[in-house]
Formats: structure tokens, C-alpha cells, sequence
């Protein structure tokens, strides 16, 4: 009776109160049937680290240098997302606010104008046309004032640490700000024209942030193949085309400084919606530049909320996770440092960080064993092992709150984001994995819940690394994945 009080006890704990107990052995024909899928499937010269617990039996199926230190790659979002959904006021909403220290007279804003922003990764130009409309709906058609950004809501470093330089025109590696546009990136769409005559290029924004160079030649294959670049080295927004063009496609760049371009485009969109603002002297590229600066609203009785614009968090978790965002995940680790210091501003990745750190104590961790650098997983100093994502999620399992809004935002085998074309129909694992993919040169990785044929809910994590294809490391996860599902798991 004492030893069946005592596991009880120990099962009620969640997974931090599990730590350090010796689980029972899992079903020897299923650790058998991993060993042989590791010894055989795993892609020569690459290792391997592996950690599968059953979440309805309380207890470890499989571990295999299940504390192996890896590079996580996009796993990390992971635990960004569950830091983030820790923290008290998680499920709150995104927020891009407009205020003002004047009044309204008539149709005229008599004093500044302040663009507030909440490092809403989602916010595009159709929610900019929004947040203005709720100006022209106050009736407003002069701003008598200055044009003010402010971007206290996070320190002014605009990259993760580690991030690689040459990675800078990226669109997968935008400049971070707490006002972000289409995620910072210009959207280019080139089509041929005639023969002999330069492509038709449109920009996604539309402004005159950045400039474009087209020496493009329509169906020429003698111009040789086409070549787009922005001049990052100079932390510049010229973007220069050349070369043949045959066929309609797309691109796309990071533009340098995000927040300036949220308030470059702002200006714009302004004018456009026939507000007249006295801080444009001209609609020239120059003249827009000097018309807005930036600045810390002052807090005081005096300010007037006059817009806002909310994009739910799920919506951002979702992008997140299902499509692998790295600018959402950093503004998720943003978002729980402003949560877990009580609303401070100009917030860093080290207060994020430091939230992940007090969840990995909470779940029986020591953060000092691991490695923690940003919120996406593009750092090279990241180093999680599988021990350690398995635990968060166990956490995660323990608590609906963030379990219901993780869950639904993780890709699903064969149906959706990156796991849409991997362990499809016809397999019985079609359905059944909810998982993060994680991958790089070198590094690829899968961690998440599954559900066995029988029931059963499992955690597991697979890191792989020194493998160069990624089509191997992937159907070895799906292999060990699809061996789980199957399992008749011992209760």
C-alpha cells in the first residue's frame, strides 16, 4: 500500500515531480524495434539524440543519449512558445496603437501623433489601412503635429545573437522592431514583358523607402540568368535587377531597419487617405524621411487613445509553429519578457531568456546546463538536449492552458505546415504526430506529441546532427515516429 501511495503521489506531481525517479521499462519489443531503427536508419556519420515518454502511463518508452546536447534549429520555437504561454496575460493580443498628447478640433489633430508599437508580427498593410481608417472615422483630415514612432517595448538590437551576417537580406531574417510591416520584408513580382524589354516589377509595399534598379531583359536568355540584390552591405535598400527573365516569379528581401520602414509606409498611407499631415514639407522619398521621428509617448492623463489594431495570439503562434516563423518566435520571446518583468519597456532577448530559464527550473532542470541565445533557433549558440524538450512539453501536457493553444498551433502529419507532406495518408501515422520541425546545415530535428494506435499520448523529441541530407534525417524521425504509433504499449 505504501509504494502505491507513493507513486501516486509522485504521478500527481507532473512531470517536475517525476524528475530524477527511476522510470519502469518500456515495452522491450518496442525499444527494440528503436534500437534497430537507430543502428540501421540513422544516416552514416550523424548522431543521434532521442527521448520518448508516455504521457498516459506516466513513464519513460525510450531514451537514446536522450541528454545529448544539440543545435535545436527551429525546435527551439518550442520553448519559446510554451515560456511564452507560461507567463500570466499570455493569451492577451498583439496591439499597434495610434495616440495623441492634443485634441481634436474639428477635423484637425491639434499635437502629435504616436505610432505605438507592440511587435505584432502578423500586422501587414491591409491592418495599416485599418489602423489609419480609425483616424478618417473620427473624422480627422489634418494632423497639426509631429509623426512619432515609438518602439520602447524592446531595446534597439535588431538581431538575434549568433545570426549569421551574410544571412542579412534574408526574408527568413528580418530586422527586429517593435513596429513591423509585412514582417519587414519587400515583396518583389516580376514579369516579362516583350522581348528585348525590361521585366514589369511591383513592390509589395508600394513606397519610396526603397528604390529599384531594373535592367531586366524580357525572354533574352543571351542577358544571362536573372539576378536580384539588395546593397546589405551597406545597410541599404537599393534593390538591383539583371539578367534574363522568362518566366512571371517572385522574390523577396529583408529591407534594412523595419521600424523606418513602418513609419516611411505610415507617412505615405497618410496622405493617401487624404490626411493632410503640416510635418510634410513635400512627397518626395526626403520629404517623407523628415516628416516623422521617434519617441516615447508620455504616459500622462493628457493622452488620448485615438486607434488600435489586435491580432489574437493564437494567430501568431500559429504562423509560428505551422510555418516555422522566426520573426513571430522572436516576438513571442518578447512578449514573455514583457510578461515575466511586469510590463517594463525596451525589453531584450535576455529577458525572454531569463523567463525560459525560471521554466526550466520550475520543470527539474538546471539551465546552466544548456545554451539559450534567441527565440527562433537561428543561433548557432543555441544547445538544448531532448531531455530538456520533453520535459517542457510534459509541463505544457500538465496545464490546458497552454496545452490547447500549443497543441493546435503545431504542424499535423500529413496535413499541414512543415509536416504536410511527411507521414501522409495511407500511414497509420497520418494525423496522429502534432510536431516542430527543426533544420539547418547539419542539423535537423522533431519534437512534439503523437498519439499511438491504442491511446496512448507520448512527448518525444528527435535531434539529429552532422547529417547533410535532410531527406534522410527526416525519414529516419518518421521512422522512429511511425514505430511509436504502432506500438502496443504495456499499461
Amino acid at each position: 500500500m505504501k509504494t502505491i501511495f507513493l507513486l501516486s503521489l509522485l504521478l500527481l506531481a507532473g512531470p517536475a515531480g517525476l524528475r530524477g525517479q527511476s522510470p519502469q521499462p518500456a515495452d522491450s519489443l518496442l525499444r527494440a524495434r528503436l534500437d534497430t531503427i537507430v543502428k540501421h536508419n540513422l544516416p552514416r556519420g550523424a548522431a543521434a539524440g532521442i527521448c520518448i515518454y508516455d504521457l498516459s502511463a506516466g513513464r519513460t518508452l525510450y531514451e537514446h543519449q536522450a541528454d545529448k546536447l544539440s543545435r535545436p534549429a527551429s525546435t527551439m520555437k518550442v520553448m519559446t512558445a510554451i515560456t511564452a504561454l507560461a507567463q500570466p496575460g499570455a493569451m492577451e493580443p498583439f496591439r499597434t496603437e495610434l495616440w495623441t498628447t492634443g485634441r481634436v478640433a474639428g477635423d484637425t489633430l491639434r499635437g502629435d501623433l504616436y505610432v505605438v508599437g507592440g511587435f505584432d508580427p502578423e500586422f501587414d498593410t491591409d491592418d495599416l489601412e485599418e489602423l489609419i481608417g480609425g483616424l478618417t472615422r473620427r473624422g480627422i483630415r489634418v494632423v497639426d503635429g509631429r509623426i512619432v514612432g515609438d518602439v520602447s517595448m524592446k531595446d534597439s538590437l535588431y538581431w538575434g545573437s549568433g545570426w549569421l551576417w551574410d544571412d542579412a537580406p534574408a526574408a527568413y531574417q528580418p530586422y527586429l522592431s517593435p513596429l513591423m510591416l509585412n514582417k519587414g520584408v519587400l515583396q518583389l513580382s516580376i514579369r516579362p514583358a516583350e522581348r528585348g524589354l525590361a521585366a514589369l516589377v511591383t513592390g509589395n509595399p508600394s513606397s519610396s523607402y526603397y528604390t529599384i534598379e531594373n535592367r531586366t531583359h524580357s525572354h533574352s536568355p543571351a542577358a544571362g540568368p536573372l539576378r536580384v540584390a539588395r546593397n546589405w552591405m551597406e545597410n541599404g535598400n537599393h534593390i538591383t535587377l539583371q539578367g534574363n527573365v522568362r518566366a512571371a516569379e517572385g522574390r523577396s528581401f529583408s529591407l534594412f531597419d523595419s521600424g523606418r520602414m513602418f513609419m516611411h509606409v505610415f507617412v505615405e498611407r497618410l496622405l493617401e487617405a487624404g490626411i493632410r499631415c503640416t510635418a510634410v514639407t513635400d512627397s518626395s522619398r526626403a520629404g517623407i524621411e523628415a516628416a516623422y521621428c521617434f519617441g516615447d509617448l508620455p504616459r500622462t492623463k493628457a493622452c488620448t487613445k485615438l486607434a488600435t489594431h489586435e491580432t489574437p495570439l493564437q494567430a501568431v503562434l500559429d504562423e509560428m509553429l505551422k510555418e516555422s516563423d522566426n520573426l513571430n518566435a522572436e516576438a513571442m520571446l518578447c512578449r514573455a519578457g514583457v510578461l515575466a518583468s511586469g510590463g517594463k519597456k525596451r525589453v531584450s532577448a535576455r529577458d525572454g531568456l531569463d523567463a525560459m530559464r525560471a521554466l526550466i527550473r520550475r520543470v527539474g532542470l538546471n539551465p546552466k546546463h544548456y545554451s539559450l541565445a534567441d527565440g527562433c533557433g537561428l543561433s548557432h549558440y543555441d544547445y538544448l538536449s531532448p531531455e530538456l524538450l520533453v520535459a517542457m512539453l510534459r509541463y505544457a501536457y500538465s496545464r490546458s492552458d497552454i496545452f490547447s493553444p500549443l497543441y493546435k498551433a503545431l504542424p499535423v502529419s500529413g496535413v499541414d505546415g512543415t509536416l504536410k507532406y511527411r507521414m501522409g495518408y495511407g500511414t497509420p501515422a497520418f494525423r496522429q504526430v502534432h510536431a516542430k520541425t527543426g533544420s539547418y546545415t547539419g542539423i535537423n530535428a522533431l519534437a512534439g506529441y503523437l498519439k499511438t494506435t491504442e491511446g496512448h499520448w507520448v512527448a518525444f523529441a528527435i535531434m539529429t546532427q552532422n547529417v547533410l541530407s535532410g531527406r534522410q534525417a527526416r525519414a529516419f524521425q518518421d521512422a522512429v515516429c511511425l514505430e511509436v504509433v504502432k506500438a502496443s504499449i504495456r499499461k
